[in-house]
């Protein structure tokens, strides 16, 4: 029998279960954002008419803000990815390549059989 892993579990590894700081910081992490939530959603619920339009433009977040914040999320968010090997990255790169090919191959019957069916019933037809 052979001891490489096959392509199904070199697609979904999982982390040590050691990591239970990790663990605890994303779970304060979402208790931060649900807290945050809350409180726009409290705010949102304010009566508009009290507010004029000043007072909305500097509660909203600038362009420039909005954007860094998208990418501090993103680099964090990114940080969290479990990233490939080389090794199960190639192993991934052969499959589908040879599954490319296969299909092709059968691609290309189903069509040389087909055009020599429509060929012959030309021929007979006409």
């Amino acid at each position: 029998t052979s001891t490489a892993p096959s392509a199904e579990s070199t697609l979904f590894t999982t982390r040590p279960s050691n990591l239970s700081s990790e663990k605890e910081s994303r779970v304060s992490n979402m208790a931060e954002n649900e807290k945050m939530e809350q409180t726009q959603a409290a705010s949102e619920k304010a009566p508009k008419a009290q507010k004029d339009k000043k007072s909305e433009k500097k509660s909203k977040p600038g362009t420039f803000d909005r954007i860094g914040r998208w990418l501090r999320e993103l680099k964090s968010e990114l940080k969290k990815v479990q990233w490939p090997s080389k090794k199960q990255t190639m192993n991934n790169t052969v499959i589908v390549i040879a599954c490319v090919l296969v299909v092709g191959v059968f691609i290309w019957l189903f069509d040389f059989v087909a055009g020599g069916l429509i060929n012959a019933l030309i021929n007979l037809v006409g």
